[in-house]
């Protein structure tokens, strides 16, 4: 090795460590949200319910959410694009059992909340993916637009749900095309 070049090496997540983001997905993306939640929704103590609702629900929710789903991917050493985007799906699902689980268990229908199962994985391998590309913003803004479009049409349109699949089948195109051009390159 010469003096002025470090080596970094190919880094393949075995089992424990898909699971390990699985989890976090769940234990720590959940609680990171919900926390920050508390206080982004304070400002909006003195406003009537349903202005209240939609501000938290459609604008507050999507940048809290996608970048509570993204903060676990900070954790990563040796990673190949591709590796960035798989890991990310497993931490947008372990987000999306907890929060199908949680809505579910308060009585919400599980058809309902079955879309957030695979819009989740999805929003966050787009924000993965702009991690990876080393230009995170942007992407990072677009799971939070379609995050907001998801969640807009569900509290505003009278056909909410079924017109906010085609949301969520926009990210999960988006996330597979985006998931085309990574490669197993390492990231730096």
């Amino acid at each position: 090795m010469q003096k002025d070049k470090v080596e970094i090496k190919l880094h393949k997540p075995d089992v424990s460590e898909l699971l390990f983001f699985f989890a976090c997905g769940a234990v720590i993306s959940v609680p990171l949200t919900l926390f920050i939640d508390q206080y982004a929704n304070s400002i909006l103590v003195g406003l009537n319910q349903s202005t209240a609702t939609l501000i938290s629900i459609a604008v507050f929710a999507p940048f809290i959410e996608e970048f509570a789903k993204a903060y676990p991917l900070f954790y990563r050493h040796g990673e190949t694009e591709r590796s960035i985007y798989n890991l990310a799906v497993l931490v947008g699902f372990g987000f999306g059992i907890v929060e199908l689980i949680t809505y579910v268990s308060l009585n919400a229908p599980v058809a309902s909340r079955l879309p957030g199962l695979f819009f989740h994985p999805a929003s966050t391998s787009i924000t993965a993916y702009g991690i990876a590309a080393k230009r995170p913003l942007p992407y990072y803004m677009t799971a939070v637009a379609l995050h907001f479009s998801y969640n807009y049409l569900v509290l505003t349109s009278a056909f909410g749900l079924s017109i906010a699949v085609f949301v969520v089948a926009i990210a999960i195109f988006t996330s597979l095309q985006l998931r085309s051009r990574t490669r197993e390159k390492i990231v730096i």
